[in-house]
């Protein structure tokens, strides 16, 4: 499991859903992201690439432990990163993504203006306010990498049976991605969580996630 950008391998989404596959004898592996949580690296120097890499070496962990099935479920930031990985990966045999950014280049250019994105070329980093209010330095590289990690570019590519779990309220990431990539990975079925934001507050919307997403990996394990 990829976490989101800014937060960790224990947000509720990967420790809920952790537990949900136990009750069905389903191991799970959670990872934070170089910069995040327990993991070394500073935050400013984050990229997709790097996401994409730390998560392609858990695959290859998890192989060398003898496992032979290997699932992948992504969240925002880190769908994109688990896009990515298994348009590269054969090892897959399943792909959940939650509320994914499948192209970041389009999401900055659709919230920045022009001036903020020459702003924070020029000084070569900007500010990132976080869910939980911190206030984080982000390099300009992880703009630079945009280019290297095109989602609706590598979908096709992805061959697994795939899940996006979406709402169709999201504030921070769109909800157009999800429909544009479900329509461009070969075995993908989306299901939209009605009025839900990004965080799926309010009316029951985060157990829906959650219950389509264990359903989805109990079924094709």
């Amino acid at each position: 499991m990829g976490h989101g950008f800014s937060t960790s391998k224990n947000s509720d989404t990967y420790v809920s859903l952790a537990k949900n596959l136990d009750d069905y004898k389903i191991s799970s592996f959670r990872i934070d992201f170089y910069g995040h949580g327990e993991s070394d690296g500073k935050f400013e120097n984050v990229t997709i690439s790097e996401a994409v890499d730390d998560l392609l070496q858990a695959i290859k962990f998890l192989k060398s432990q003898r496992y032979k099935m290997v699932g992948l479920m992504g969240g925002s930031f880190g769908g994109i990163a688990s896009i990515m990985t298994a348009s590269k990966s054969k090892d897959l045999y399943l792909l959940v993504l939650k509320s994914p950014v499948s192209n970041y280049l389009e999401k900055e250019m659709e919230t920045k203006n022009k001036k903020e994105l020459e702003n924070w070329k020029m000084k070569g980093y900007r500010y990132y306010l976080s869910g939980d209010g911190r206030k984080l330095k982000l390099n300009y590289t992880f703009f630079e990498d945009f280019k290297n990690n095109n989602g609706f570019k590598a979908a096709p590519k992805i061959k697994v049976p795939t899940l996006i779990v979406h709402g169709d309220k999201d504030e921070a990431v769109p909800y157009k991605q999800s429909v544009k990539t479900s329509k461009l990975i070969l075995n993908c079925t989306l299901h939209t969580v009605k009025g839900a934001n990004h965080h799926y507050d309010g009316n029951g919307n985060k157990e829906e996630a959650l219950k389509v997403m264990t359903k989805f990996i109990v079924a094709n394990s």
